[in-house]
Formats: C-alpha cells, sequence, structure tokens
C-alpha cells in the first residue's frame, strides 16, 4: 500500500471507527432514553392532577398572560408567586391552545414539554454511574427511567419536577471533576432552580458545599453563574410589573409569619419517612441495602436527599411532591448502590451473564408492582380525571353561556384548566360570607346567570327544578359530581356576585 493509499484509508476509517465508538457508548442510553419517553409522554394525556397548583399557580397565569381571562388564587392577588414559570409556560399554553382549541390543547402541550425536560434525570444517572462503570450506567439509568414516582410526576406542571430536573445536572457538574466552565454553570442552574423551587435551598447548599469546602475559590465561578440566572429572573420580574423578588419576600413573610400554608393541612414531622415507608412497602428494606452501597459512591445525593426531606420536615403543611427532589436523588443513589450488585453476582461463574439483566428485571417488576400497590397510587393516576370528563363534555357543549359551581369541595374545579372558555364561571360555595347559609335560594335567584351547573349528585334536590340531569363523574374527593342542564340564554349580569375570581377574594383563597 502506498503512502498515500494509507493516508486514505486511515481517513476513511477514522470516522467509521468514531461512530462505532459513539454507538458502543452511547447506544444503550439513547434505548433507555426511548424507554423512559414512551412511559413518560403518554401520560401527558391522560388528564390526572397531582394537585390544583399544578393548573391554578402555573397554567392558569400562563393563560392569562395570553390576554385570556382566568382564575385567580390568593398567592397571585398577595404576590407570592414569581412570574416565571408561567411566563415560560405562556408559549406551550398559546400553541396547544392554538392546536386544539378549548382548553385541551392548553393543558397538554406544556405536559408533554415537562415530561421532555425530566429525562435530564435519566441522562444525569447513567452518568453518575458512567463514572464507576458501564453496568452502573445501565442500572441507574433505568432505576430513573422507569421508577414509578418519577414517572408519575414527569408530566405534571408543578415547580418540584421542573426544579429537580435542573438540580440533578447541577449535582453532577458540581461532583465530579471541577472546571470554571462546570462551577459556572452549576450555579446557574442551581440559582434557577431556587427561583423555580426555593424551598430546595438547603439541598442545593449541599452541592455548593460539596463543591467549595476543599477550595474556597470555586465559589467565584459558582456565584457568577448563580448571578447570571438570578438577573434574568429579576428581569422577568420587572417585566412583570413587580419588584425583583419581592414575591419571595411575600411568601416567606405569608407562610412563616402568618403561617397561610398551614390553613391547606397540617402533618406531623415524621410524615414524609411513614409516606415513603407505604408507597415503598415491601421494597424499602431492599432500597436501604441498595442505598448502604450506594453511599460509597455518591454521597451527596444521600444528603442532600436527607437534608431535603429534613427541611420540609419542619414545615407544619406537607405535600409529598415537596420531596420529589429526595426521591428522584436516593433513587439514583440506589441505582448506583444496585450496580455493585451486578459485580458480586458477575464473580459467580453462573451468574456472569446474567446478572446485569436480572437487577435491570428487578428495578422494572419492582416499580410496576409499587405503581398501583398502595391505594394511595391508585387514588393519584385517578385524581382529576372525573373532572376532566365533565371539562370535556362542557367543552364539547355549544350551548353553554355560563357555568355555576354548587356545593363543591372547593370553590373551584380541580382539573384541567379552562372549563368555559370565553364563558362566565360562577361559584355558590358554603364558606362564602354572601351564602349565609342560603345557597338553594341564592342559585335560584341569580339562575339566569348561567345555564349549566356542575354539583354533586347529592345536593340534585336543592337546584332549580328546570335543571335536568345529565352525565356523571367521580371526583377527586370522591364526589359524584353530575352536569345539570337547563335550555335558554344567559344573563351576564345575573350572577356576578357570584363569579368565580369575586368569591375567591371574598374567600381570601
Amino acid at each position: 500500500m502506498t503512502a498515500s493509499a494509507a493516508v486514505l484509508s486511515a481517513a476513511v476509517t477514522a470516522p467509521a471507527v468514531k461512530a462505532k465508538s459513539f454507538a458502543a457508548r452511547y447506544g444503550i442510553l439513547c434505548g433507555v432514553l426511548l424507554l423512559a419517553a414512551a412511559v413518560r409522554l403518554p401520560l401527558a394525556f391522560w388528564p390526572n392532577i397531582n394537585h390544583a397548583d399544578e393548573i391554578y399557580q402555573y397554567l392558569e397565569p400562563a393563560w392569562r398572560l395570553l390576554g385570556h381571562e382566568g382564575v385567580v388564587t390568593w398567592e397571585w392577588r398577595d404576590g407570592i408567586r414569581s412570574w416565571f414559570l408561567p411566563t415560560l409556560f405562556a408559549g406551550p399554553v398559546a400553541l396547544g391552545d392554538w392546536l386544539a382549541p378549548g382548553g385541551w390543547g392548553a393543558f397538554v402541550v406544556p405536559r408533554l414539554l415537562v415530561g421532555l425536560a425530566s429525562l435530564s434525570i435519566v441522562v444525569t444517572a447513567w452518568h453518575f454511574g458512567a463514572r464507576i462503570s458501564r453496568a452502573h450506567a445501565i442500572v441507574t439509568a433505568l432505576a430513573a427511567a422507569v421508577w414509578f414516582e418519577l414517572v408519575y410526576f414527569a408530566p405534571h406542571t408543578l415547580s418540584e419536577p421542573l426544579a429537580t430536573a435542573i438540580i440533578l445536572p447541577a449535582a453532577l457538574l458540581l461532583t465530579g471533576e471541577l472546571s470554571r466552565n462546570r462551577l459556572f454553570i452549576g450555579g446557574a442552574l442551581l440559582a434557577l432552580a431556587f427561583v423555580w423551587r426555593f424551598q430546595y435551598a438547603p439541598a442545593c447548599a449541599v452541592f455548593v458545599l460539596g463543591a467549595c469546602w476543599r477550595d474556597l475559590r470555586n465559589a467565584l465561578p459558582l456565584i457568577g453563574g448563580g448571578c447570571v440566572a438570578l438577573a434574568i429572573a429579576a428581569g422577568i420580574d420587572v417585566a412583570h410589573g413587580s419588584t425583583p423578588f419581592a414575591w419571595l419576600v411575600q411568601n416567606i413573610q405569608q407562610n412563616l409569619l402568618h403561617d397561610r400554608a398551614s390553613e391547606f393541612g397540617v402533618a406531623p414531622a415524621f410524615a414524609y419517612v411513614l409516606l415513603t415507608s407505604i408507597l415503598w412497602s415491601g421494597a424499602t428494606l431492599l432500597m436501604f441495602l441498595a442505598l448502604w452501597r450506594g453511599w460509597r459512591h455518591a454521597p451527596l445525593l444521600i444528603v442532600a436527599a436527607v437534608v431535603n426531606v429534613a427541611f420540609h420536615s419542619m414545615i407544619v403543611h406537607k405535600e409529598y411532591r415537596f420531596i420529589f427532589l429526595s426521591i428522584v436523588l436516593l433513587i439514583i443513589a440506589a441505582g448506583l448502590g444496585s450496580g455493585d450488585w451486578v459485580q458480586m453476582m458477575r464473580r459467580q461463574r453462573a451468574w456472569r451473564v446474567s446478572a446485569l439483566p436480572v437487577v435491570c428485571a428487578g428495578w422494572v417488576l419492582l416499580s410496576l408492582g409499587l405503581s398501583g400497590a398502595t391505594y394511595i397510587m391508585r387514588d393519584n393516576w385517578m385524581r382529576g380525571t372525573g373532572e376532566a370528563r365533565l371539562a370535556a363534555e362542557l367543552d364539547a357543549d355549544p350551548d353553554l353561556c355560563g357555568l355555576a359551581l354548587y356545593g363543591m369541595h372547593d370553590p373551584f374545579l380541580s382539573g384541567r384548566g379552562q372549563l368555559a372558555v370565553g364563558r362566565p364561571v360562577y361559584s355558590f360555595y358554603p364558606a362564602d360570607p354572601l351564602a349565609k347559609g342560603q345557597l338553594p335560594a341564592l342559585v335560584k335567584q341569580h339562575e339566569r346567570g348561567f345555564n349549566r351547573i356542575i354539583g354533586p349528585l347529592s345536593l340534585a334536590s336543592e337546584l332549580p327544578a328546570n335543571f335536568s340531569q345529565r352525565n356523571c363523574a367521580l371526583t377527586s374527593h370522591e364526589i359524584t359530581a353530575c352536569v345539570f342542564v337547563r335550555h335558554g340564554v344567559c344573563d351576564v349580569a345575573a350572577a356576578s356576585p357570584f363569579g368565580i375570581n369575586a368569591v375567591l377574594v371574598r374567600l381570601n383563597y
């Protein structure tokens, strides 16, 4: 072979070798990501909700940014929420409403994007494992891809899963070989997560301290990146006519000084540990064994998870979504620990080939079993679907000119947003100061303002006689609610004192 031929052969072979090396290195990761997307993205179309906040704190404000009418809760009236996330959601909400008008598209498209964002957790899990071995990478990424809690929360438009989706890459950057760029990007991601979910600050501080305690000079690029993210957040505040971070001050003042959060329920300090042990059920001991092995690979992940649970345990109002970051960190640490089991099993000739498939299958089977093993998870999967059925009926109702919510558990209907796009929504709620125990008389007095009612089947006898029952559904609070219909047009002014936002103002809700 001549020299020129050899050079040409090398030039042709090099890209092929690189492509083969890339496929060998990341082909399995791409497969795991496809699996993760396959189990997450369809859930964007499943109309369950974890909490009304995902509608009324994020999608409804985004809807209002587009110039539409929407429900305004006390958090937005008191200015304790940042406009950052609603601003991000405004584009997807607009796109969704353009693709499928009437509320359905505005609900689904943001959920699809949040589900895609959750894939960053799977990628991060892979790279944490790749620091140890290929087997650790595969097992840890698969665990993050299929674990039922991570899958369940993936499409929900809440600050907790969104903040977690950027904290995990930051944790990866700040626990490996450090550089100015990694520190800068990590600091920016943590600051952004702080704006989205400032209650995660103690957990974020664990990674900051881990990066800086040996060399304080690392703090400079970290702070630099954080300042850039905070400047963007401040700019969004100013663009919406607010003082930068005034929402943060108001939030702390309302929830810590005035204890507003406790009005929505309180729980003991051990509630999160108890609930996690219930959801993990018989797998709890196995998880602890995996975490014991995972500690030596990623101690900061476990420390941050524990710090986050401890901090939220001191707050009397508790919801499981609040510790979503901890669940993700623990699953990744447990995945790293179970990667050790693969190596241990491979020392035995009989398990050499099957060790990795057995451990991976264990994660899949555990997740499938636990996803519906408890009443809590079964309720989670179905929560909000009854309300969505009623909303779908209203969306398809061309004669709807006004909707009243009567005697429901909440003054609004917890479900996908925009139940009556372009039509007034009224609320006849027992705790409303104007109700004074006279709901049946009030709804009859103001019935000209609406021609559709959603109310509990058990209260059907209290409604005006000219409203007939149509379809019913079981709501999140296990109440059978129905749509009641009268024929005719609406007088918008007839029920104005009971417009839903006027009611929320009176209730300070």
